[in-house]
């Protein structure tokens, strides 16, 4: 009898895993926003190690993730998305994602591959850049 309960509660972890393994809340692409957008903030200035990020990003990834990180539906996701909050990717997340690439995880863009020539320095400038974007459209 014990047996049957410990089949039926196994079974029936089984088939919760798979669905929220399956079922993740993955988006297929980017819902951009622009910055025409009402929604979308620019701060008003920036600090030099963000300007500098801004110039780094628009070199090395705004050709995929898009004008002031908001994405592009056909290549990259937003970074001005909650998903990449500081407590969910954190600074140390990007480098890596920069030097070694990502498997894809949160979207349906395939994987990220490492981004060539930038410096630890350029990785750390983009994300204070990108960091300062997030938190002007409330992404702490």
């Amino acid at each position: 009898m014990k047996y049957r309960y410990s089949i039926a509660i196994g079974a029936s972890l089984l088939m919760f895993v798979v669905y929220f393994v399956t079922n993740k809340n993955v988006p297929a692409t980017a819902q951009t926003a622009t910055s025409d957008s009402p929604s979308f903030v620019v701060p008003e200035s920036f600090s030099s190690s963000e300007q500098l990020g801004k110039l780094a990003f628009s070199a090395k990834c705004q050709s995929c993730h898009g004008e002031n990180a908001l994405g592009n539906a056909e290549l990259a996701p937003p970074l001005i998305h909650k998903i990449y909050e500081p407590n969910h990717h954190s600074d140390e997340a990007f480098q890596v994602a920069v030097l070694l690439g990502v498997r894809q995880h949160h979207w349906r863009f395939g994987n990220m591959p490492p981004v060539e020539g930038l410096t630890k320095g350029d990785v750390k400038n983009i994300i204070a850049y990108v960091r300062a974007l997030q938190a002007a459209n409330g992404i702490f």
